[in-house]
């Protein structure tokens, strides 16, 4: 039982609950997402209600802050176990939560209270390519580490559509047969439905690596917006015979925004890869004839690679 690391790297134990509440030992094989419902760490009733994990976003910096509070190998509380049922969390079963919402209601409320979207919170739903890697990087480890398989239900509903009876729940025999990643609305003997219609398909191809830059190509129509009369300020490399001597502010933000997002897709695809590689280093070492040393160079010198591309490319644009 519960052999592989415990603490995913680079986890805070800050909010360590194991000693409260020793749990059971287990052998994980799934792992539940959830959605907080909320912008900040919960205290989780002091343990009482814990995940096995939780992941803040660290919006500035566009990474995932993690906090652990039990081993992965060890049972968490954070869904619903009724006498005389199914077990759900004692069952190889290892939690985590993402900070913010999978509910357009609470969004909506958090917007008109001013709270800004991608700036102050993660709608899940609708979670930009850094948050949802950094959850891929998450799953991938426990993939490397302790078998959990990359796979998991076809149909993640939208909230509130996913709470109660919705269709997805597992039977008590599916449940207990089910090897992969869920969210909390396929559990048995629970009703909430998070994480909504998280992008899953594309949580899982970060995952394996084969997640691709979506397109940002620029179309003609773009241009056209980019070249305006309604600025101030000088484009001294103007051809004022040829195009407009003036940038529109924004215009000038515009373009900052969609190189940003260029940045932001590729870097992505970069961690989560890059974790991937990591995550599988140790598992290399225990039977491949290498040792972790010469399976951690070589993984370096293709992250290097990784990176002088993705220098070329900026370069480009």
């Amino acid at each position: 039982m519960s052999a592989g690391p415990q603490i995913y790297p680079g986890a805070s134990k800050a909010y360590w609950f194991q000693g409260a509440y020793p749990g059971d030992a287990q052998e994980v094989n799934v792992v539940v997402l959830h959605t907080t419902e909320g912008r900040s760490v919960p205290t989780y009733g002091g343990g009482a209600s814990a995940p096995n994990l939780t992941a803040l976003p660290d919006i500035p910096r566009r990474r995932l802050s993690w906090y652990q509070h039990f081993d992965f190998d060890r049972s968490a509380r954070a869904l619903v176990n009724k006498p005389g049922g199914v077990n759900t969390n004692t069952l190889n079963v290892s939690q985590a939560e993402l900070v913010g919402t999978c509910d357009p209601a609470t969004r909506q409320a958090w917007v008109k209270a001013g709270h800004r979207q991608d700036v102050d919170f993660i709608y899940w739903p609708e979670a930009p390519d850094w948050a949802l890697a950094g959850v891929a990087a998450f799953l991938a480890w426990a993939h490397a580490q302790h078998g959990v398989p990359l796979t998991g239900p076809k149909s993640w509903k939208a909230y509130p559509a996913s709470a109660g009876a919705n269709g997805v729940r597992m039977t008590f025999a599916v449940w207990e047969d089910f090897r992969g990643i869920c969210g909390h609305m396929h559990v048995p003997e629970n009703t909430h439905g998070d994480p909504g219609a998280i992008d899953f398909d594309r949580i899982l191809a970060f995952a394996k690596g084969t997640a691709q830059e979506q397109d940002m190509t620029l179309t003609d129509a773009d241009v056209k917006k980019f070249w305006t009369t309604d600025g101030i300020i000088a484009n001294p490399n103007a051809d004022t015979a040829k195009e407009n001597p003036y940038i529109a502010p924004a215009t000038g933000l515009r373009n900052i925004e969609i190189l940003t997002r260029r940045v932001d897709k590729t870097l992505a695809g970069l961690v989560a890869s890059n974790a991937a590689l990591s995550a599988t280093v140790g598992a290399l070492a225990k039977g491949g004839g290498l040792t972790a040393a010469e399976i951690q160079e070589a993984a370096e010198a293709g992250a290097r690679a990784a990176l002088d591309q993705l220098g070329a490319k900026l370069q480009e644009d």
